[in-house]
């Protein structure tokens, strides 16, 4: 058995090489645009959503590449949300883990790009799964998407953003926490 350290450092690093193989690379155009996701997503995150999701599956007798795309779509789907969670007309942050937020990296307008890419490349990433699969099989993918759309939407991660007026004054507390219930149970099995 290896112990939790060696754990989630083998598990952050196995969700980083499949990061890497599913962004766009910085040299395809539109530049700015991709080399905003690249650097947004590869801020130097725990990636404890997707090891979450990873040790899930292993506890029931999975293995980590049955849930790997699933567990990259929820970290840019969270990463989607502290891009956009930064901006100007949100929280107007400029440093996140001490590095420039991505609208003060590359502007404003290309931030927001940048979340919204995420945000339909989680979808890509789980939409390609049920492609190839027995009809059971995609049903399952659908149900996933269902559920993952609802958590980061307008009832779930969303809603969170929209209920939280005074959250210059209590910082990310009720964002938070709706981001975090959201994601738990979009992470939990259907």
């Amino acid at each position: 058995f290896m112990d939790l350290k060696e754990y989630l450092q083998n598990r952050s690093a196995q969700v980083d090489q499949a990061l890497e193989r599913w962004m766009p690379d910085e040299d395809v155009l539109p530049r700015s645009l991709h080399q905003a996701m690249r650097y947004s997503v590869f801020a130097g995150g725990k990636r404890l959503r997707p090891i979450l999701m990873i040790a899930a599956c292993e506890s029931i007798g999975g293995h980590a590449g049955q849930v790997l795309h699933a567990a990259c779509a929820m970290e840019m789907i969270h990463t989607y949300s502290l891009v956009h969670d930064d901006l100007p007309a949100l929280d107007n942050d400029h440093l996140r883990r001490g590095n420039p937020t991505c609208h003060v990296q590359f502007g404003e307008a290309t931030a927001i790009l940048c979340g919204d890419a995420l945000l339909n490349m989680a979808f890509e990433v789980l939409g390609r799964n049920g492609l190839d699969e027995p009809v059971d099989q995609a049903r399952k993918w659908l149900r996933i998407i269902a559920v993952v759309s609802r958590a980061s939407g307008c009832r779930g991660m969303i809603e969170g953003q929209a209920n939280c007026p005074a959250r210059r004054s209590r910082r990310h507390h009720c964002l938070g926490k709706l981001k975090d219930r959201g994601f738990i149970v979009a992470d939990s099995p259907a």
